[in-house]
């Protein structure tokens, strides 16, 4: 089941173009994680173009970006879904103290 998922988000991914999504977290305010962007096509390639410009890190998730395209902009990121931004924060985190 999770090959076919799989195959069918490369599909998709040709068919739409590439997916982005872009997470607010401030460590120091104790807030859950927001979404503040998010787009599919071109408005993907415009976040991912502004993040390599501004050497902001990125990290590859399509099942995560899935789920984040179906939400509304300012929503917090649901408690499902914390293990899997805890993990893309260590790594963002591990990049930045080699960066």
């Amino acid at each position: 089941m999770i090959i076919s998922r799989h195959m069918n988000q490369i599909q998709r991914r040709h068919t739409s173009g590439r997916t982005a999504a872009v997470i607010q977290y401030d460590e120091t305010s104790g807030d859950a994680p927001k979404l503040v962007a998010h787009g599919k096509g071109q408005i993907a390639e415009q976040i991912i173009d502004m993040a390599k410009r501004n050497n902001i890190h990125m990290q590859e998730d399509p099942l995560l970006v899935e789920n984040l395209l179906d939400m509304d902009l300012g929503d917090n990121i649901p408690p499902q879904l914390y293990s899997v931004m805890a993990e893309i924060l260590l790594l963002i985190e591990e990049m930045e103290k080699n960066y």
